[in-house]
């Protein structure tokens, strides 16, 4: 084993101390707040102090500054509101908010800051981890290259030491040392994480559907193809039916496929059932009304239910109905929501937050791509689109999306044109999208059909992607360790609130990462960060009080709009009681008309056969008539054909 030389940055806690020097912190409390209050604002100054503290100090466990000065009392209650957060995690979120404030203060810092080496052991029987930057392959290390082509270390990011052998990065996608045998290249596969093991089911390759399982364990990076049993020993034992355009989801140790593209489709979705434990497949018996079969749709667990929306069917025909299976009770509801639903569509992205609201992005019809975002309450069934603020993404369908915490990434997807270069995340919260990272070329990561699940690895969230088409069809794994994530225990309190989240409530999690605001119409907006710490005094009294009026306002303003959509609720009610009576007036009112039209055709005829009968034929037929009333009993006199009243 050799050692190489790799640059990789300030690793911590150097890069802590280097951006702490940076902010102005030298030791010198004094000094500290001259250079923070001249830099940043009064709140992130604030919180930058607090971290610095925590880092440092750790817990504050001073007491309360007797003298009456809000300086002191804002920094002590800043400080006090961190908790017992970790040193290492406030060494971190220190340079994140850093980086936000000030994106450019490493290329500063580092004129005055050695840039660290780090050795790297490097066993030349296995495979060196890549870093795919820009569409090429290149030794782990986190660089970018310049417009003159040399190369400098990135100044955004934290570089971080992992274990033997391993530098790890963030935001940029990782080729690992992949062993095993590796699945057939495919794309629209189901794929899904189950104790540190991705599976992979069906897909499509060169026109043909597969059904094959593999497992990818994430520990060892090694393949091996999963020897299914046909469920001979299951009450409803399934023949494997290959398919692709399916869903797989992980539940109580099983894998659910849903729905999916065959050659010999079913009326209706199946849902067929791995277990894990016997190795075999099932069919999960349903009740209810199931929906139609398709391909192409998005299956999101919500709870202990899955929602399911849009797809294909086996006619081509697109979709955009919405049905909810009860995985308890495994019954089938079809949802009538009200307000505008996303058109039909498929391939497109699908997601939940604070699990009561439904997240649509993207997908495709025959013609065209799309990039909007939906909306559906799931409490009130009610579709919304909000606006999408920050780098909004581009039309692609073909896509996947992966949640951590309250952030949504995006990778892949296509226009028809090209595949789509660049790994986007949406907060959830805000509505506010960004670019993680992109890459260039023809390249797996910008595909269709790819797949995008979500792990840990040494303890942190990491973004695994698999196959895809793009030309061509794929095979390679990638992972990502995203920088955004939820682990700082503060509520978001912004005021005012603005449109985009109207339709998406903000509900706090109890971890929530702080996220930089948008700039554009927000000018003059206050973003207060207020700390939980339950066993603070602080956040019982004077925290409490002062978000007592906003909560009440906001349950005020809650209570108006469920009376106000009640009120529309009921109208439409109304509404479409009043359109049922009128259709049957309508109706009535046609048969009617039907009714004289044929009196007045009849009438029209036979004003016809008066006017071309001769005068003799009338005659004799005026004369036929009395003597058949005459015969009938009637007592008249027929004299010449004019009948005489006796």
């Amino acid at each position: 084993m050799s050692m190489a030389r790799v640059s990789s940055g300030l690793a911590y806690p150097e890069r802590f101390y280097a951006a702490a020097s940076y902010a102005g912190f030298d030791g010198s409390p004094n000094s500290a707040a001259k250079g923070l209050t001249s830099k940043f604002s009064n709140d992130s100054a604030l919180l930058l102090y607090a971290l610095y503290q925590q880092a440092t100090v750790g817990p504050c466990n001073i007491p309360k500054p007797s003298s009456w000065s809000p300086v002191e009392q804002s920094k002590w209650k800043s400080w006090q509101g961190l908790g017992n957060m970790a040193a290492t995690e406030a060494m971190r979120l220190f340079v994140k908010i850093l980086e936000e404030e000030d994106p450019g203060w490493y290329s500063r810092a580092s004129n005055f800051v050695a840039e660290a080496v780090v050795d790297v052991p490097m066993n030349h029987n296995s495979k060196f981890e890549p870093v795919m930057e820009n569409g090429t392959l290149s030794p782990e290390t986190k660089t970018i290259s310049t417009e003159n082509g040399s190369l400098m270390e990135t100044e955004d990011k934290d570089v971080v030491s992992e274990g033997l052998g391993s530098v790890a990065v963030y935001d940029q996608w990782i080729a690992p040392p992949i062993s095993g045998q590796r699945p057939k290249a495919r794309y629209e596969h189901g794929a899904a994480i189950v104790q540190d093991k991705m599976y992979i089911y069906g897909g499509n390759h060169n026109g043909r559907y597969l059904n094959d399982l593999h497992v990818l364990d994430l520990r060892s990076w090694t393949w091996s193809k999963v020897e299914a049993k046909a469920g001979a020993e299951s009450p409803n034992p399934v023949t494997l039916t290959p398919c692709a355009g399916h869903s797989l989801i992980s539940w109580e140790n099983k894998l659910l496929s849903i729905a999916g593209h065959t050659k010999d489709p079913s009326e209706t979705i199946q849902v067929k059932v791995f277990d894990l434990q016997t190795c075999s497949w099932s069919t999960l018996k349903t009740y209810g009304k199931p929906p139609v079969s398709r391909g192409g749709q998005s299956v999101t667990l919500v709870g202990s239910s899955l929602v399911i929306f849009g797809g294909q069917d086996a006619k081509r025909s697109l979709l955009n109905d919405l049905h909810i299976l009860d995985l308890e009770t495994m019954t089938w509801d079809e949802v009538d929501a009200v307000g505008v639903p996303p058109s039909p569509r498929s391939d497109h992205a699908a997601a939940v937050h604070a699990e009561r609201y439904l997240l649509i992005f993207g997908g495709g019809s025959h013609a065209t791509c799309f990039n909007d975002l939906h909306v559906l309450d799931l409490q009130t069934m009610e579709w919304s689109r909000p606006t999408q603020q920050g780098e909004i993404p581009t039309a692609r369908a073909g896509h996947a999306g992966v949640t951590v915490g309250e952030n949504w990434f995006i990778v892949g997807g296509g226009d028809n044109k090209s595949g789509v270069s660049e790994t986007v995340v949406l907060n959830m919260s805000t509505l506010v999208w960004s670019v993680v990272t992109s890459v260039q070329g023809r390249v797996p990561l910008a595909s269709e059909g790819l797949s995008l699940a979500v792990s840990s690895y040494g303890g942190e969230d990491v973004l695994v992607s698999f196959g895809g088409y793009n030309g061509r069809y794929n095979s390679e794994v990638h992972v990502l360790k995203p920088s955004h994530k939820s682990t700082l225990p503060s509520k978001m309190i912004e005021t005012p609130i603005p449109d985009s989240v109207s339709a998406v409530h903000n509900v706090t999690n109890a971890t929530r990462d702080v996220e930089s605001e948008s700039e554009g119409g927000q000018e003059g907006k206050i973003r207060e960060i207020v700390m939980d710490n339950v066993d603070s005094e602080l956040s019982k009294s004077k925290g409490a009080q002062s978000t007592e009026p906003l909560i009440a306002t906001l349950k005020a303003e809650k209570e108006e709009l469920e009376s106000s959509l009640s009120n529309e609720k009921l109208q439409s009610i109304q509404l479409k009681q009043e359109l049922t009576e009128a259709e049957s007036r309508n109706t009535d009112l046609y048969k009617e008309l039907q009714s004289v039209r044929g009196q007045l055709a009849a009438e029209q005829s036979r004003c016809f056969k008066l006017e071309v009968c001769p005068p003799d034929v009338l005659y004799h037929s005026l004369n036929a008539l009395c003597r058949n009333l005459v015969q009938n009993g009637t007592s008249h006199a027929v004299s010449d054909g004019i009948l005489v009243v006796n």
